[in-house]
């Protein structure tokens, strides 16, 4: 057994790493955007489209890559989504043309597609139920540190090394090839031990399992959290500057400001799962984050701009918290056996949101030029957020033991 514990210790950090090395190039663009133009002879709406291919890629192979984690197996599932991943990502630092560009970006985003599905199969393989909340939580602070650091990294230290847009899309390459590299030399399948009694071993469910879970009312009620989740989050993380600049912040100030957003989430990750393990209940968390986004979004009518420290902490606490339990939460509501497949069908759902969040924040404050009917319009998704989260089963310990004794007592 603690061979068992020392083994899932190694997995949690590849894990961490894969994590980390997945965002490290996705964000590593943003910075050096306006060099990256000049470079290839293209405009704003080709680099737009080139940084959210990772996005689309997930919303159409998500639910393929989590299939193939169910069939043959997550640690396979994952050593072919870290070798595609490391592949993709090192390439691009050979292109030299937009077109060579984005095709390797695909390649990168397949590889990232397939990965994200399969890692919290990996934790309801590798931990007891009561950890897996936790253990998600821990590695989903690598996809914060992973972004964070190719926002902040980027064009202060990676760029001035290689002083080419090819060098430091290999430079941020690299995190997931060691990652990769790593994954395939340490990871090993659960000895029987790591398991609980009468868990799912990492097995493939059935064809009609798999078919049955469309109709399964909690992946839609997950699927749409999500959705929510993501449409604040990227809402926020595309337009934070922009609507911190027209409150009177100046644009340094105000992409600092924004910036802070990824360490408040960083503690949240972990904690927010950690305290619903501790209290033994899930929904609260859920519809409690979204009441105070909600809050938040209506008071950001009228703040003036210095208020925006403590509007990114409360958004990045509501959305970075419930977006490590969405990726648990799965494995409690949904059959094991097809957690990959329904983790798939999930992200494949709530990523949705990562684009209409941007694009509609956007059409909207051109419509009508300032952000108040933008912000009405993102209180009111956070209002649904509330509403299907209150209305979500209970999937936690406490919810689990009532459940016991009540059909002891019958």
């Amino acid at each position: 057994m603690q061979q068992a514990r020392d083994r899932s210790k190694i997995i949690l950090a590849c894990a961490w790493a894969l994590a980390f090395g997945a965002y490290c190039p996705m964000l590593g663009l943003p910075p050096i955007v306006h060099i990256a133009k000049q470079a290839l002879h293209v405009g704003n709406e080709a680099m737009g489209i080139l940084f959210s291919v990772p996005v689309g890629m997930l919303i159409a192979v998500a639910i393929p890559g989590g299939w193939l984690g169910d069939t043959i197996g997550a640690r396979k599932a994952v050593a072919i989504a870290a070798v595609v991943l490391a592949a993709g990502s090192l390439m691009r630092g050979l292109a030299e043309s937009f077109t060579l560009l984005m095709a390797f970006t695909v390649l990168y985003g397949i590889g990232y597609s397939m990965l994200l599905p399969n890692l919290p199969k990996l934790m309801s393989i590798w931990f007891p139920p009561e950890r897996v909340g936790v253990a998600t939580g821990c590695y989903a602070t690598g996809i914060t540190l992973g972004s964070t650091a190719g926002l902040a990294l980027t064009l202060p230290v990676v760029f001035p090394l290689f002083h080419t847009i090819q060098g430091t899309f290999f430079f941020w390459g690299m995190p997931a090839a060691v990652a990769a590299i790593f994954w395939l030399i340490l990871s090993t399948d659960p000895p029987a031990s790591a398991y609980n009694p009468g868990d799912a071993r990492d097995a493939t469910g059935s064809p009609g399992q798999h078919r049955a879970l469309w109709k399964n009312k909690n992946l839609w009620i997950l699927a749409l959290l999500l959705f929510f989740n993501d449409v604040h989050f990227y809402a926020w993380s595309a337009w934070t500057p922009s609507l911190l600049t027209m409150k009177g912040a100046p644009p340094d100030l105000a992409a600092f400001i924004a910036s802070s957003r990824c360490w408040a989430s960083l503690p949240a990750m972990f904690l927010m799962p950690w305290a619903s393990h501790k209290v033994g209940l899930r929904r609260p968390f859920m519809w409690g984050s979204a009441l105070l986004l909600m809050v938040a979004t209506w008071i950001t009518l009228y703040m003036p701009f210095q208020w925006g420290w403590a509007l990114m902490a409360v958004v990045g606490i509501a959305t970075g918290g419930t977006f490590a339990m969405l990726l648990a939460l799965p494995i409690e509501m949904l059959p094991r056996t097809a957690v990959g497949t329904a983790t798939g069908a999930i992200l494949s759902i709530g990523y949705i949101g990562g684009i209409v969040g941007p694009w509609l924040t956007g059409r909207v404050v051109d419509a009508t030029g300032n952000f108040d009917h933008a912000l009405i319009g993102l209180v009111l998704v956070a209002g649904l957020w509330m509403i299907v989260g209150f209305l979500m089963p209970e999937a936690g310990e406490k919810a689990t033991k009532r459940l016991r004794t009540v059909r002891q007592e019958g």
